[in-house]
């Protein structure tokens, strides 16, 4: 095994490994993220066998550039990580990308790291992590915050009240990043979709990291809201979209 970084020069050779088409206009948008991400301490490790196929990968940066509604800046935090293949899943692999966060968060001085995990969609279980040392903090709607730490004294990570930012948002808001590479596919079907229903969508990028700390969910990078109502915290289907759309449309016309 083997873990190779991706860096702002190599990502056209080595991919993202979750968007690994790089004609694509999501990896297009990702790689413009990631090399100023990059400057702000922003890792991807990618784990190759000896055949050099692509295994799992894990995204990690210092908290305090973490693109998601928590604060820790004491803390590593990990955006992503994946085990592509079910049979490799129970082989350890996700603990030395673990392993990896860890020793880097220790080189930068910082007291521990932290994730974000969910039983739903786009992010890990828990049960990787609790193997790992980490402990749960924190529970806020489908999220857990965990965190790992060498330093008791430390201050522990804490979740941000995404659920107050919510209602600021009037009609129908669409608010996404290019942290995620899929969320481009989305935001372009979204619109098609909204467009051919007469549906006015505002459509917003969330361009900074405390933009996204201020994020109206807890993915924080793809937000589907409307009149103050949190409908979708990850992208999401067209199909999945119209059948959102009717419901509201309907409950509206009530």
């Amino acid at each position: 095994m083997k873990l190779v970084e991706v860096t702002p020069e190599n990502a056209q050779k080595e991919t993202f490994f979750c968007i690994k088409d790089t004609k694509r206009q999501g990896f297009k948008d990702k790689a413009q993220w990631y090399e100023k991400r990059y400057k702000e301490g922003l890792r991807i490790k990618i784990l190759k066998n000896d055949e050099d196929k692509m295994i799992g990968f894990m995204e990690y940066v210092p908290a305090k550039y973490a693109w998601r509604p928590l604060d820790a800046d004491s803390h590593m935090f990990i955006h992503c990580t994946y085990i592509y293949s079910k049979k490799e899943r129970s082989k350890g692999y996700g603990s030395l990308l673990i392993l990896d966060a860890e020793k880097e968060a220790k080189a930068l001085g910082l007291d521990g790291l932290c994730v974000m995990t969910s039983k739903g969609g786009w992010l890990a279980n828990k049960t990787l992590f609790e193997k790992n040392g980490f402990q749960q903090i924190e529970v806020k709607d489908r999220f857990e915050l965990l965190h790992k730490t060498w330093n008791d004294k430390s201050e522990k990570p804490k979740f941000h009240n995404w659920t107050k930012q919510q209602g600021k948002y009037k009609g129908w808001h669409l608010l996404y990043a290019d942290q995620c590479p899929w969320s481009e596919k989305s935001v372009t079907a979204i619109l098609n979709i909204a467009m051919a229903h007469g549906v006015d969508i505002k459509v917003s990028k969330i361009e900074t990291v405390d933009e996204a700390k201020m994020a109206p969910s807890g993915f924080g990078v793809f937000n589907l809201l409307h009149d103050g109502k949190l409908l979708e915290d990850h992208y999401l289907s067209g199909t999945r979209f119209r059948t959102i759309l009717k419901k509201e449309l309907n409950l509206t016309a009530r």
